[in-house]
């Protein structure tokens, strides 16, 4: 039996429809498109795929208050091997040089494991994107083990330093086997200053906030981790939360959804936008359908009509250049600093 940390149900915001509606009747806020188009920005369009990003479904152990894939214990969406197999057959055929596996917990996909051994067999690198107490877990003791020894890269969410923190927003008991999980990475090599391993941390706010500057932060979190539990990581990333399945739900239910909304549009970085994540990437969904981002993913919104519409019939010359599709969400990558899967986008 996997380990289980149950927060909340299934939110009741799951239906991308919904989610969508929501968003777009906020009538007294301008537009994405129309920000874009005011500050001569539009349209916004692909420049090359650089990451392969694969969400091999929704199935984890923990339910997370900010998770915008509305992931559980609950859910049974996953991956099948032959869609795997269409995943493999585009990195072989391509040049793309990274995949970026995530979920739910991407490790308790069956064929998660096969997917790092091509993948690295192409020598390609493979980030996988995980919650550290899935490390833990019956039955996935020995991943920290495999993931060293196929030098897979390590982002990992870690909201807080503090364990009340991070604890509101993950789950009790959530930061303390989490420490346990990095230290154990931290002895198989990953974040020695001279190694190849790489831990990546990703902070996101607990609540309606935007993410303070990285670079200050990462700062923050080495010293905090290192003294008081002796854990070392490589990088942190900021992450802006996204008005998307949970984290919208808390929005509406607390009563901050319009004030989040109005501080993400006024936080509109124009110079944010040449470095946003879909600018640069393509992602997959657990049946193999294509979307710009993680996101419009989430909220069913695939890549543009006149691109290909599945990894089965993936074509990279059509999709590198691709228009993006885009919503009000969107304002949540480019408040600030900017945001993405790699972080800030500026400073």
């Amino acid at each position: 039996m996997v380990e289980l940390t149950l927060m909340r149900r299934k939110s009741p915001l799951a239906n991308a429809v919904e989610q969508l509606r929501i968003l777009d009747n906020a009538a007294e806020l301008p537009g994405f498109e129309d920000t874009l188009s005011e500050h001569g920005l539009r349209p916004l369009t692909g420049h090359g795929i650089e990451v392969l990003q694969v969400n091999v479904g929704k199935l984890c152990n923990q339910t997370c208050r900010h998770c915008h894939v509305d992931a559980g214990p609950d859910r049974r969406e996953s991956m099948s091997r032959e869609t795997a197999e269409a995943v493999v057959r585009v990195l072989a055929a391509t040049d793309i040089p990274t995949l970026d596996i995530t979920g739910g917990a991407p490790e308790m996909n069956p064929n998660f494991r096969w997917l790092v051994e091509q993948a690295r067999r192409l020598d390609r690198h493979v980030i996988d994107r995980c919650n550290l107490t899935i490390l833990l877990a019956p039955g996935f003791q020995d991943l920290p083990e495999f993931l060293a020894q196929h030098e897979v890269e390590i982002v990992a969410s870690l909201p807080c330093y503090l364990e009340a923190n991070c604890d509101r927003q993950r789950g009790d008991g959530v930061f303390r086997r989490s420490i346990e999980a990095l230290k154990r990475l931290n002895e198989l090599g990953y974040a020695r200053p001279d190694g190849e391993l790489d831990l990546t941390l990703v902070y996101n706010p607990v609540g309606p906030s935007l993410p303070p500057p990285q670079a200050k932060l990462e700062s923050d979190y080495r010293l905090e981790l290192r003294a008081r539990y002796g854990v070392e990581f490589t990088r942190l990333y900021t992450i802006t939360n996204m008005p998307i399945s949970r984290f919208l739900d808390d929005l509406l239910r607390s009563g901050k959804y319009d004030e989040y909304m109005q501080k993400l549009v006024r936080a509109f970085n124009p110079a944010a936008v040449d470095g946003v994540m879909c600018r640069t990437m393509i992602s997959v969904d657990w049946q193999g359908r294509l979307y710009d981002c993680d996101f419009n993913q989430m909220l069913e919104l695939p890549v543009t009509a006149e691109a290909p519409q599945t990894i089965h019939d993936f074509n990279l010359k059509r999709l590198a250049d691709r228009k993006i599709v885009t919503g009000r969400h969107c304002y949540g990558c480019t408040a600030g600093w900017g945001s993405g899967c790699q972080g800030s986008v500026l400073g």
